[in-house]
């Protein structure tokens, strides 16, 4: 395959996240300085942590294609503040001017820099759920980044997408087809994959997590995210995967501790449950094959008695 040694050495690098590193790029307010994971394809990984003062919002992996004819970019972040900064990433590595936004999902850490964007005249294309779930929720997500991030909310104004898409959106720039997809219910309303088809490399967005535990909301269906991954997700096959949090990797990690994860704590919380075990119970089934995961501690209790929830009304 055209990056098969690549490959190797990427796989092979060890794992550098840890949610006790408050920054690691002190010189910027993005969290991480991007780098290019395979050719053409950069992006700056987010903190394996919840949001913070010190890591500014940048919590998610925010990442960009140099096609040769233009930059796309994925995720705007969590403010004015990190839109800029990236911005300031991709001019540094070339002179092409950024032509598209997307956004992988209605969460603030996705969309709140949308309005840096906006005002250089910049399109953002997001999934209409995705789209539905930020204008309901923006004024809330607005609250809290002014609450943890501080003077690095400053310019930040909720906008959403100025495009939306339901199913599929294909974008054809320079040496890359560009596939913006929805391949199914998952983590949150609208998840979005950007499939690079060519370079068999998939920014996964939200649907996939390492290194970090992903986070169960109200309203999830864990079936339906087991079943978008087992029938939509992979078959794609990706080589490269650029997860929403942790570092990119392959198929394989991010099955390990996204998919494999959900079916582990589903049947946790359904022989809780056939043992005659309430809600009360449910926060303490067994999880520590995978305590060593960062944001394990925050997290652990909260996705058991979400699934309880959710496998009740089954």
């Amino acid at each position: 395959m055209k990056y098969s040694i690549l490959a190797s050495l990427l796989l092979a690098v060890p794992a550098m996240a840890s949610e006790d590193i408050p920054d690691q790029y002190p010189q910027s307010v993005l969290y991480s300085k991007p780098y290019e994971v395979i050719p053409g394809v950069f992006s700056a990984i987010g903190a394996t942590a919840p949001p913070t003062y010190e890591n500014a919002g940048h919590n998610n992996n925010l990442s960009f294609i140099v096609t040769g004819d233009g930059v796309v970019v994925v995720n705007s972040g969590a403010s004015y503040k990190l839109a800029e900064a990236l911005h300031a990433e991709i001019r540094a590595v070339t002179d092409q001017p950024v032509k598209l936004v997307i956004n992988e999902n209605g969460q603030g850490h996705a969309m709140l820099g949308n309005n840096y964007w906006i005002a250089q005249g910049v399109p953002v294309l997001a999934h209409v759920d995705a789209a539905a779930e930020f204008a309901h929720e923006n004024g809330t997500d607005l609250a809290s980044l002014k609450n943890y991030a501080r003077e690095n909310a400053e310019g930040t104004d909720p906008m959403g997408p100025t495009e939306t898409f339901t199913d599929r959106h294909v974008v054809e720039m320079g040496d890359f087809t560009i596939e913006v997809l929805h391949l199914g219910p998952a983590h949150s309303p609208g998840d979005t994959q950007v499939w690079l088809p060519r370079q068999s490399m998939m920014i996964a967005g939200d649907i996939a997590f390492q290194e970090r535990m992903p986070p169960i909301f109200e309203g999830t269906c864990t079936s339906c995210w087991i079943d978008t991954w087992e029938n939509a997700f992979a078959p794609l096959a990706p080589t490269y995967v650029i997860p929403g949090h942790g570092h990119p990797t392959n198929l394989a990690q991010v099955t390990r501790y996204t998919r494999d994860y959900l079916v582990y704590l589903r049947e946790k919380i359904a022989q809780h449950m056939d043992e005659g075990g309430d809600l009360a119970g449910a926060y303490y089934v067994d999880q520590t094959p995978y305590a060593h995961l960062d944001t394990f501690e925050e997290l652990a209790t909260k996705n058991a008695g979400v699934v309880f929830a959710e496998m009740e009304f089954e």
